[in-house]
């Protein structure tokens, strides 16, 4: 009798050990995917303040947006991204830092929105394979023959600001 309660109260500990490290061992992996989720996602909310300060044809707005889209962009571990965010990332890095070094070096408007269009691109590429929580539009501006990327389906022209504010169009919604 004594040898089978001792034997219940060993399988019940190991039962409830394996419960605990299991459920550790979840809760690590669910961090872990929130943090590589917040890495991108700090730079996607600084591209989007970059774009709504160009809509408002703001020039030095823009360079101060862009100056903390450097930062962002600067502040993501790399190793804490998923495997085909990590990949994209490796490809535009670069060129997302020299984008935005670029636009938070001047306040010529012409040039931050010339710039603009190759910020757009890499974090076009970025967020493609983020699964963003909410619909980003990709918008396209015949005029300025460029894409931009916005949280809302109105369309807002960065590349003229109020003097051709909508011109444009939704051209991909990303999920």
């Amino acid at each position: 009798m004594k040898k089978s309660i001792i034997a219940l109260t060993a399988t019940i500990a190991v039962l409830f050990s394996t419960t605990i490290i299991q459920a550790s061992t979840n809760n690590t992996e669910a961090t872990t995917i929130e943090i590589a989720d917040s890495q991108l996602q700090s730079v996607f909310d600084a591209y989007f303040t970059v774009k709504d300060a160009l809509i408002k044809s703001d020039s030095k707005l823009t360079s101060a947006k862009a100056a903390t889209l450097l930062t962002a962009i600067t502040a993501v571990k790399m190793d804490k991204l998923k495997s085909n965010e990590h990949t994209v990332w490796m490809k535009v890095v670069k060129k997302l830092t020299a984008d935005a070094k670029s636009i938070s070096a001047t306040t010529d408007l012409k040039k931050q929105r010339e710039t603009f269009k190759s910020l757009s691109k890499g974090t076009y590429d970025l967020i493609k394979v983020s699964s963003p929580t909410e619909p980003i539009y990709k918008q396209y501006c015949p005029m300025a023959d460029a894409d931009w990327l916005s949280k809302e389906k109105a369309v807002k022209n960065p590349y003229y600001g109020s003097s051709m504010l909508t011109c444009g169009n939704v051209v991909e919604t990303i999920k």
